[in-house]
């Protein structure tokens, strides 16, 4: 069974002043996400899945899905704030979304297969869904067989300041513990460095794991993904920012010993672009993998 991309695209965009999903960066405009179906499709992956906000459907539909058919399979489905299990009210004072953990529920319905969830603006590169989707086609026998890409954190460096990295512990390639560290930087010797919750500094190895939000789950998450959203509403619901992403789902399901989660090595360069400064370099970038004979331009010719 050929499994499912499931791309999360719901990001309201609002520190990059628009919606960036929809954003041309290659040379012929193609967005991010253009190169990831791209790389999906040639890593074997047979749909994809798009969550979206349903107030820019028709945009999302004419200027992003036009160009797959033909290609690949795709669905859409929708997030919303009042799109909460049985029993819960959105508060009518609630904007902010419920996070990311909560766009992965909206896929319920429409993904029986295994399945990776990635974020519609990053740039994962060929490598990452190769390693990927080889492990989402393997056989499993048992529930919470799960994955992450684990990008070495030398790969995901900004020249443009500090990053916020979720710098994963593992044992013999399983996951133990993903923490989220902020303001991740070089330091004046070039050493890759944060600051730990005692104030003191801290080196990475250039090699360290990061979760870039490339997840490889099976179905039996929703169930979990569901029943933990529920524990959050029940202790957060009327708190107006609160959001659960997935690591906060898959860190009890470790714990619990109810799920293990393989950590993938990948050489793959991570970029992506948070603010419109970062908008140069992700253009020139995507020029040159295009150089280099990675891809072609344009990624989808017009039949």
């Amino acid at each position: 069974m050929k499994p499912t991309l499931f791309v999360l695209a719901a990001g309201m965009g609002s520190r990059y002043g628009g919606l960036k999903q929809l954003d041309g960066l290659g040379p012929n405009g193609e967005t991010i996400m253009d190169y990831s179906i791209f790389d999906a499709i040639r890593a074997g992956f047979g749909k994809v899945v798009f969550v979206i906000r349903k107030d820019f459907e028709n945009d999302f539909r004419e200027k992003i899905l036009s160009k797959y058919e033909g290609r690949i399979p795709v669905e859409v489905v929708f997030q919303s704030t009042d799109k909460l299990p049985e029993g819960y009210a959105c508060p009518e004072d609630r904007t902010k979304p419920w996070g990311t953990n909560h766009a992965v529920l909206m896929g319920a319905e429409a993904i029986k297969e295994p399945f990776a969830v990635i974020n519609a603006d990053d740039f994962y590169g060929r490598d990452a869904f190769a390693v990927m989707g080889k492990d989402l086609m393997r056989e499993r026998n048992r529930k919470g067989d799960y994955s992450m890409v684990g990008f070495r954190v030398s790969n995901t460096m900004s020249e443009y300041g500090s990053v916020a990295r979720g710098v994963c512990e593992n044992k013999d390639g399983v996951l133990t513990s993903v923490v989220e560290r902020t303001a991740i930087s070089y330091n004046p010797d070039h050493d890759i460095v944060f600051t730990d919750e005692n104030g003191v500094e801290q080196k990475l190895a250039p090699n360290t794991p990061v979760s870039m939000n490339f997840w490889g789950f099976t179905p039996d998450y929703f169930d979990f993904a569901g029943r933990e959203f529920r524990r959050f509403l029940d202790a957060k619901l009327t708190t107006p920012k609160a959001e659960m992403t997935i690591p906060d789902c898959i860190d009890p399901l470790i714990k619990s010993g109810e799920a293990s989660v393989k950590v993938l090595d990948t050489d793959s360069k991570w970029f992506g672009v948070t603010y419109s400064a970062d908008r140069p370099a992700v253009v020139a970038k995507l020029q040159a993998l295009v150089d280099a004979g990675e891809y072609p331009t344009p990624l989808f010719p017009k039949a």
